[in-house]
């Protein structure tokens, strides 16, 4: 009797453990939280290294590191538009040591089959806006937007038009200047910004849909040509180039970046990385860096940027259906 119940007294505390395992994957203080930082971070990026997500990202880790008083290590981890990036950072484990930048695409690839949406992060602010630009090889017979587009609609679905992944905000930008202008362009995705651009820049694509940051570095050394910037006005990296708008095609897009972490931070984590990342955002370094990319900076609460994203869900929902 006395070993029967010895047994089940075991059985009973190993349950215990188990489940208080289990309960400190996040959502709730803990003892570590009150600690907190105390080892070393991950910044996931969904895209690859030399973009636009990747300039803000890096850009804002070297502010989070005086800050925080920690390393953060950038890790790049490209594919499916986004869908591989975001989905390794909502999986992991929510101690705060895993923090992400948060494209637009948390608020689109949800409508496109992937198991993606904003309320599976716990959002810390908004950071940035980018608006799209479209662009082509400085050798491109086509110098202006109408030529590129009176070629697309005579041969509809034959000029090639490079992008940041498949279900991305930059195809989407393509396709919604395509629609705009009455064209039709044929995208091809690649794994982020910067490999979209080289596309572009190699001539193996006839044109970049890509982000203002991206495009103003290639143009500045001679290896694109902007067409025109999406955007309710034009830019300052780029003030030459007249927006869309101005050209006759009324198209407005652009994408956007967070910066969060997996669902369930406790919540005294989540107040020190949230306060740490409106800090940084709101450094005249990294102001610097985004209004000279052509992007603009921003610095909001993580109330104000959850809202955001899930109302651009509510958004890219209606867009799709």
């Amino acid at each position: 009797m006395r070993s029967r119940m010895l047994r089940l007294a075991a059985v009973a505390l190993a349950g215990t453990l188990v489940m208080t395992g289990c309960a400190n994957r996040g959502g709730s203080d803990s003892g570590d939280a009150e600690n907190f930082p105390a080892k070393d971070f991950t910044l996931v990026v969904h895209a690859g290294a030399g973009g636009g997500s990747d300039l803000t990202a890096r850009t804002l880790a070297k502010e989070l590191e005086a800050d925080l008083g920690r390393s953060i290590v950038v890790e790049n981890r490209t594919g499916g538009g986004g869908r591989v990036g975001l989905t390794y950072l909502k999986d992991r484990p929510a101690d705060g040591y895993s923090i992400g930048f948060i494209p637009v695409e948390v608020s689109m690839l949800g409508h496109q089959g992937a198991d993606i949406k904003p309320e599976q992060y716990t959002i810390l602010g908004q950071v940035m806006n980018a608006p799209a630009t479209l662009s082509v090889p400085t050798n491109s017979p086509y110098q202006t937007l109408d030529e590129l587009l009176a070629a697309a609609k005579q041969n509809p679905g034959t000029i090639t038009v490079s992008n940041s992944g498949a279900g991305a905000i930059w195809e989407a930008a393509t396709l919604a200047l395509g629609e705009a202008a009455g064209a039709t362009f044929k995208p091809v995705p690649y794994d982020g910004g910067a490999p979209a651009v080289a596309a572009g820049v190699s001539g193996e694509v006839q044109a970049v849909m890509a982000g203002v940051s991206e495009s103003a570095s290639a143009a500045g050394n001679n290896q694109l040509r902007v067409l025109a910037v999406l955007a309710p006005e034009r830019v300052t990296s780029l003030p030459e180039v007249p927006t869309a708008t101005e050209q006759g095609v009324d198209v407005v897009i652009g994408g956007w970046g967070l910066m969060g972490a997996p669902a369930g931070l406790p919540d005294s984590v989540k107040e020190r990385l949230a306060a740490a990342v409106q800090k940084a955002a709101s450094s005249e370094s990294f102001k610097d860096v985004m209004t000279r990319a052509g992007n603009t900076p921003l610095a909001t609460s993580p109330d104000e940027a959850t809202q955001f994203a899930q109302s651009e869900f509510e958004r890219f929902g209606e867009i799709y259906r």
